[in-house]
């Protein structure tokens, strides 16, 4: 008789705030791949500097209720596009998926409950804004997956080079 293969058990991501050490301890030892840490930083420093900014919240992405991804969220005027936007918007930064889960879908995911979370916690807000650079290419075909869209505005203050400015609409027209 043949084994019968395990069935694959489906990835639950969810989104939480960053309010606890144990889970910024998990976020800290987040780790990017080779070639990832031009565009994300180091996800120790941008947790710290989250936490201790007013204006911004620190966010966790749970796999099956393990940490395996962190964001930030902007609230300061101006903050991803160095302009104001033409509605209230929120900015989306550091965002990270650790290299060891990469490819498995989460990171899509991770972007639709990031945007649930904020359409329940903020329901003011109407964008989500980032920016993502020129030559990320994974990056960017993983934000346009997401709906996001390139405005076709290029942001010229990363530090690795320019950025596409992409957006996404917290409240679509029906």
């Amino acid at each position: 008789m043949p084994a019968i293969a395990p069935m694959e058990t489906a990835t639950r991501v969810r989104v939480t705030g960053v309010l606890d050490e144990a889970t910024a301890n998990a976020v800290r030892s987040l780790r990017v791949g080779e070639g990832q840490y031009r565009y994300v930083g180091d996800t120790a420093f941008n947790l710290g500097d989250s936490l201790r900014d007013p204006m911004s919240e620190a966010m966790a992405v749970l796999a099956n209720d393990r940490v395996v991804g962190f964001y930030r969220l902007d609230f300061a005027p101006n903050a991803v596009a160095g302009r104001p936007m033409h509605a209230p918007s929120v900015g989306l930064r550091a965002f990270v998926i650790d290299h060891d889960q990469q490819g498995r879908g989460i990171g899509t995911q991770a972007m639709a409950a990031c945007c649930a979370d904020l359409r329940r916690r903020h329901p003011d807000r109407a964008l989500l804004v980032l920016t993502v650079n020129c030559s990320n290419h994974a990056a960017i075909a993983a934000y346009r997956k997401a709906a996001f869209v390139d405005t076709g505005e290029l942001f010229q203050g990363g530090s690795a080079g320019p950025q596409h400015l992409m957006l996404f609409s917290l409240h679509p027209i029906p």
